[in-house]
């Protein structure tokens, strides 16, 4: 079975959508607003510089869940989706989907983004298979805290390998679509590496290795 691999925010996405909580839930007066938006952009700021501390900020992330359950997230996550996903949905990024599944590509989600916000997602997008950042929760209650190993950078290759093994599928000739230097040790590895919309580093390193660069846009 071949796998699709694609990262999803700036990718199958036009825009990213764990920033896009931020703001949504800024709006909704749910955090002390002006703080949290200045430490958001900080994240950002770092996720784009491949700086980031992605314990640091899966806390800071997974703290606006914290003390909730999953019910009672849910009319939350239907207004942030209606309001900050359906915009950003693009016809092009269903289409490549949607090719890949009519090769009989077995289709695959990686982000760093936690599975609280990605998992609709997900749905909306037809895609079964999702690896993502995992939240805590004990007595069906999130407790604001990380759990497992994050897909981030590496973290995304070390995650993809365990979901593979439990599933008894390989590497050979899988895909594998990014926007961002971030996910460049999965891109090394795939045999058909693809640069979405991508940085100026991803860039760079697409053109000096001859990978495809494309735009769902």
């Amino acid at each position: 079975m071949t796998l699709a691999i694609f990262d999803l925010d700036n990718t199958l996405l036009g825009g990213d959508s764990d920033h896009l909580w931020g703001q949504f839930i800024c709006e909704q007066q749910l955090v002390d607003n002006a703080d949290f938006a200045q430490r958001s952009e900080q994240f950002y700021a770092d996720y784009q510089s491949g700086d980031l501390d992605i314990d640091a900020y899966l806390r800071f992330a997974l703290g606006t869940l914290k003390g909730r359950s999953p019910a009672e997230l849910h009319n939350w996550h239907s207004a942030f989706m209606h309001s900050k996903i359906k915009p950003i949905l693009l016809p092009k990024a269903s289409d490549l989907l949607a090719e890949h599944r009519r090769r009989g590509h077995e289709l695959v989600i990686i982000t760093a983004t936690n599975r609280f916000i990605t998992a609709p997602i997900a749905d909306a997008l037809g895609v079964d298979n999702l690896i993502a950042c995992e939240a805590e929760i004990v007595d069906g209650i999130y407790t604001g805290a990380p759990s497992g190993v994050p897909s981030f950078q590496a973290g995304k290759v070390t995650r993809l390998y365990d979901w593979m093994e439990s599933r008894d599928l390989r590497l050979d000739g899988a895909w594998f679509y990014s926007d961002s230097h971030n996910d460049l040790p999965l891109l090394e590895l795939v045999d058909h590496p693809v640069a979405v919309d991508p940085d100026d580093t991803l860039r760079a390193r697409a053109v000096e290795r001859g990978w495809p660069v494309i735009s769902l846009r």
